[in-house]
C-alpha cells in the first residue's frame, strides 16, 4: 500500500513549511473580499498562516499578505483576522 503524500504549505509569517491541515488559509475571493477560510475549500487565491497572532503580526510587518494577494489589504481586514485568530489559538510571540 502506497503512503499518501501530505501537502505542505508555507506560512506567510514565519516562512516554515508545515502540513496544510496545521495552517489556516486566508482567501481573497474573486470580488476582492479577504477572509479566513477554516475549511480550506473556499474559491479564490489563498495564503496560509500558522494559527498564532505572532505569525499574523510578522506577515503584516513584512506585508506578506499584500504580496500574496497582489493588492492592498485594508487595516480592518487585519483587525478582523487578528480577532478570529485569537479565538482559535492562544497568543504567541
Amino acid at each position: 500500500m502506497a503512503i499518501k503524500k501530505i501537502p505542505l504549505r508555507k506560512c506567510t509569517g514565519c516562512h516554515e513549511s508545515k502540513p496544510k491541515k496545521e495552517l489556516i488559509r486566508i482567501v481573497k475571493s474573486a470580488d476582492g473580499e479577504i477572509s479566513v477560510d477554516l475549511t480550506g475549500k473556499k474559491a479564490g487565491r489563498g495564503a496560509y498562516i500558522c494559527p498564532s497572532v505572532g505569525c499574523l503580526k510578522k506577515a503584516v510587518k513584512a506585508k506578506a499578505l499584500e504580496r500574496a494577494f497582489d493588492s492592498k489589504v485594508p487595516e480592518e481586514v487585519y483587525a478582523k483576522l487578528e480577532e478570529e485568530l485569537s479565538g482559535i489559538a492562544p497568543k504567541e510571540n
